[in-house]
């Protein structure tokens, strides 16, 4: 199968072409950044299909992050992801961020549970914590430090993401201490892609998983006077 992976939910614009019939057939490439994915996303998908020698048409699936994470950064990778589905007729999956995240930890070990941690500004945090095999033992949800601490200190977790930091300057001196702490800002791109070859189409296009209402809201009350 071959997979085309991209991520631009959080603090980097990353694209992937994964063929799983071919150990060495795994392109990538990934650029840090906070702002600029639309600009970023496809020159780097087009050096990632030429490198990979591979078309558009050629893919058998598409995977997106689609977070959480910043709404603009979600909606640029998610259109793309559901413009060239719609362009190849190729089928277009959903990976979310916490998955991106945890999917190493799994991986390498899933006995000892994973939380996947993004900081969400003010004191909140969006968290899904993995148990034994990858279950999940928290659904994904937006709560507040002291929450989180509480869902989080359960056991020796991994914890994983843009909020670890966060949760580690704060993490009770009376629980387990954690057998890691990740404060990576983005997820692997190459787990991204391995996910999507594992995901169950389910033959409806990605959309973005929010948690939380936008921040930006209509000006009701600033509306031009009409002439």
């Amino acid at each position: 199968m071959r997979i085309l992976a991209i991520d631009t939910a959080l603090e980097a614009c990353s694209v992937a072409v994964l063929d799983t019939g071919n150990p060495a057939g795994f392109v990538h490439e990934s650029q840090p950044m906070v702002r600029g994915h639309a600009e970023a996303l496809m020159p780097m998908l087009a050096r990632v299909l030429d490198a990979a020698q591979i078309a558009a048409t050629e893919l058998d699936r598409i995977a997106v992050t689609v977070g959480p994470g910043s709404f603009t950064g979600l909606r640029v990778g998610i259109a793309a992801a559901r413009g060239l589905a719609l362009a190849t007729g190729k089928p277009a999956v959903a990976v979310t961020t916490f998955a991106g995240f945890a999917a190493p930890y799994i991986a390498a070990d899933d006995s000892l549970p994973v939380v996947a941690a993004i900081d969400a500004r003010h004191d909140h945090l969006y968290i899904h914590v993995f148990g034994p095999g990858g279950r999940t033992l928290v659904a994904p949800r937006l709560v507040g430090l002291a929450d989180a601490l509480r869902i989080a200190t359960s056991g020796s977790p991994r914890v994983v993401g843009t909020g670890a930091r966060l949760l580690a300057s704060h993490w009770p001196s009376a629980a387990a201490i954690p057998a890691a702490i990740d404060p990576r800002r983005a997820p692997d791109i190459g787990w991204v892609a391995r996910l999507g070859a594992a995901a169950q189409d389910t033959g409806t296009p990605p959309k973005p998983l929010y948690l939380r209402a936008p921040d930006a809201k209509p000006q009701g009350t600033a509306q031009l006077a009409r002439r």
